[in-house]
């Protein structure tokens, strides 16, 4: 099987082979559902191609709380079919699908209330584990553990003394979003389907009543392409009605966005060996390990306003540090954040006016032959909605289409990965790399990791730390711009590394030296490695000053001030 390279070459074949010939399926749009209905299809045998405006997972996929997880507080809701669906996934995931992707990550939920609140809470979390249990998809995670309040502060000294009573602890499993989805798409590719990225679809072709394909303008070269296909699906997210305007159809259901900001914080502002988990007046909110780093999130507000890049005002941040000062004996202040993003959950509207009453189950749909949508649902049931889209296309198909493998075709880098993992101390000395190196790499990318052994191989400089930004090698900036797609220094800064986020000047000192690595890979002049440097120095800065900004308007109005970047 191929290994799913997605550099420039395979990005102009892509482009121009989806127009050559008529496709069964045309997937628009590459977040995590997109990306996994284009390997639903492309494992089913079926012709397929996978377009995105942007980058890969540059909506509400890279933006996520990063969590694998049932949905604990579903299980109150009463949302049983919901939790038991996503335990199911997060098994498969662990286990077999994406091991090197996705890891266990313990919780810890402060109980504040003698008697009753652990007697409920208790039962909530057995019933949790007990679901996850029931499939034999809950091996590889510890089951919960009651805590007494002294047997807590030992695990997590953060806290203070006077904020829980005692506490539980319990185990789901977290994953780097826009890294998943990057690896996904790459799959799909190995599989077959053809993909690109920053390919944008103006518009649909008709036949009468039917949709059959897309008008695709490359964003990066400028040429436009018509690409034909039996069955198209709609998997945009928030975007989403947007994108059923194109055929004048509203659809059969309304997506309605709401905004989740986190914050990102160094590892020694919170003295703790376990996340945790809070609740807050209207939903929770996580402290989540991440690296180096703490993840604290996330709001639930409504949004209307530009979907491309949710802003965080100064009343979002302010609201994730009382709440979870709260409970710290340190507090954290603004001084302490590295980095904030803001992502937006794609929900499909119902009765209720609250975002978090709004449904997470997913819908699909064919409002026009030829035109299947899908939306709504969590990022860990993504497997789930591309199983539907695709058997809701096939309807559409005169072929005989074989059922749905994707529950055992393991994600690109899975398979060798634990041997690997196993023999990570050799391969130190293999490589000439540190084993602390080699198990950040084998976290990151598998086994496919081996490319990027073989890139320092080749250039030994290659496996010197990134300067301004030490945690990656500066291979892995390469193998983004050669292997994964990468199209723009941003795409990498922000979703091949998670830089932006993770130092506190937002990846500005190592934007040089990182354009620099990729310019030879995407042919790049000086000038427009400096183009690429000032865009995203323009775009961290609109950032910070919407993050100043008392409200969303004012936010909003702040971060367009730095416009997507347009090559030349």
């Amino acid at each position: 099987m191929r290994t799913g390279t997605l550099g420039p070459a395979q990005r102009a074949e892509s482009l121009a082979s989806m127009a050559e010939r008529e496709l069964d399926v045309l997937v628009v749009g590459a977040g995590v559902v997109g990306a996994g209905t284009a390997l639903d299809a492309a494992t089913r045998g079926l012709s397929t191609g996978l377009v995105e405006a942007r980058d890969w997972a540059s909506g509400t996929s890279s933006r996520s709380s990063k969590l694998i997880h049932g949905g604990l507080r579903y299980l109150e809701m009463l949302d049983f079919a919901l939790v038991r669906e996503a335990l199911k996934e997060r098994g498969l995931l662990l286990e077999r699908l994406a091991p090197h992707l996705v890891k266990p990550v313990p919780f810890l939920y402060p109980l504040q209330h003698k008697g009753w609140e652990r007697l409920y809470a208790g039962s909530g979390v057995a019933l949790y584990d007990a679901m996850s249990m029931a499939r034999g998809h809950g091996r590889g995670l510890p089951l919960h553990r009651h805590l007494s309040r002294r047997h807590a502060l030992r695990v997590a000294p953060c806290l203070k003394k006077d904020a829980l009573v005692g506490a539980l602890q319990y185990y789901d499993a977290q994953m780097d979003d826009a890294r998943f989805v990057a690896t996904l798409v790459r799959t799909a590719v190995a599989y077959g389907a053809k993909a690109a990225n920053r390919a944008r679809v103006t518009g649909f072709l008709r036949e009468g009543e039917r949709v059959v394909g897309a008008r695709v303008q490359d964003v990066e070269g400028g040429g436009e392409y018509e690409i034909r296909a039996k069955q198209i699906v709609n998997a945009t997210g928030v975007w989403t009605d947007d994108t059923q305007a194109m055929v004048g159809e509203r659809g059969r259901f309304h997506v309605r966005a709401s905004k989740g900001i986190h914050l990102v914080v160094p590892k020694d502002r919170i003295h703790s060996t376990t996340g945790l988990i809070l609740r807050t007046e209207k939903s929770v909110l996580f402290v989540i390990p991440w690296g180096r780093h703490w993840i604290v999130g996330t709001t639930d507000t409504d949004w209307d306003l530009d979907k491309a890049h949710p802003a965080a005002s100064s009343a979002d941040i302010d609201y994730l540090l009382e709440h979870v000062n709260a409970v710290l004996a340190v507090p954290l202040t603004r001084d302490d954040v590295e980095g904030v993003y803001a992502g937006l959950r794609p929900l499909l509207a119902g009765e209720s006016d609250a975002t978090s009453k709004l449904s997470r189950e997913h819908t699909v749909a064919h409002p026009v032959p030829g035109l299947v949508v899908v939306a709504g649902g969590k990022y860990t049931t993504y497997r789930v909605m591309a199983k539907d889209a695709v058997d809701e296309a096939v309807h559409g198909l005169d072929l005989r289409v074989a059922e749905c493998v994707t529950e055992d075709v393991p994600l690109l880098g899975a398979e060798g990965y634990r041997a690997l993992w196993n023999a990570r101390a050799r391969t130190a000395q293999r490589t000439g790399l540190h084993v602390a190196r080699v198990e950040h790499l084998l976290n990151r990318y598998g086994s496919l990791a081996e490319e990027v052994f073989e890139l320092i191989a080749a250039d030994s400089s290659l496996g010197d730390p990134l300067p301004g930004a030490e945690d990656y090698l500066r291979a892995e900036i390469v193998y983004a711009a050669s292997h994964e797609g990468a199209r723009h220094l941003d795409d990498v800064l922000t979703r091949r590394t998670r830089i932006s986020i993770e130092t506190f000047d937002r990846g500005t000192r190592c934007a040089h030296e990182a354009a620099g690595l990729m310019a030879p890979v995407l042919g790049w002049d000086e000038d427009q490695v400096d183009r690429e440097v000032q865009h995203y120095e323009k775009r961290v800065e609109a950032e910070r000053e919407s993050q100043r900004q008392p409200d969303d308007l004012t936010a909003d109005a702040a971060r367009l001030g730095a416009p997507d970047i347009v090559p030349l």
